[in-house]
């Protein structure tokens, strides 16, 4: 059984949907239609217990897909999956593009300025193919990094860095005062 730890966030169960046990899916992929296919494998992860699951049904409803999952009958056995994470084993996941990277390669780099000034730590990443933000752990507050190439001047994944040239006042405008330890780092496939 894989770790769960070591596995890529695909999309989270939002909710039930009708009386035949079907669920909602926020997707957290750019392959919506490869991973929530009938016959796909997922996992979730129930009360710290990870758990294979088939999909059975699939469809799609305003971009997110609304699944049948085996041995999930009834809305009540859905509703107990509302809000449970979808990953895959890493191995799963296709190769990308060079210059696209997945969500968990960037989680954990660290981040600095073109002049070696550390700014801090990727926790995760928002947002999707439309325009994503690394959230950089700085300093006991949150900074939202603009993921484009403009400012994410250099991105070495195996080498743990991504070196940023933030515009002027970006860094304090985008920072927030909450403290990071309250937001889980995620993985992800987009």
């Amino acid at each position: 059984m894989p770790k769960w730890e070591e596995m890529a966030v695909v999309g989270r169960i939002a909710r039930a949907h009708g009386i035949k046990g079907q669920v909602i899916v926020n997707p957290e992929t750019d392959f919506p239609d490869e991973r929530f296919r009938a016959g796909a494998e997922l996992f979730i992860n129930r009360t710290g217990v990870v758990e294979p699951i088939s999909v059975t049904t699939v469809r799609f409803h305003r971009a997110r897909p609304v699944i049948g999952v085996s041995g999930v009958e009834d809305m009540d056995a859905a509703s107990g999956l509302a809000g449970l994470e979808l990953r895959v084993p890493v191995e799963w996941l296709a190769p990308l593009p060079s210059g696209t990277y997945y969500h968990h390669d960037l989680v954990g780099c660290r981040v600095e300025t073109r002049a070696g000034e550390p700014l801090g730590i990727v926790r995760g990443v928002e947002g999707g193919a439309g325009g994503s933000r690394l959230v950089v752990e700085a300093a006991g507050a949150e900074v939202l990094v603009p993921f484009v190439l403009e400012i994410c001047t250099t991105i070495d994944v195996p080498g743990g860095r991504i070196v940023i040239a933030p515009p002027r006042g970006l860094l304090e405008l985008n920072a927030r005062s909450q403290p990071v330890a309250a937001r889980p780092a995620t993985g992800s496939e987009q």
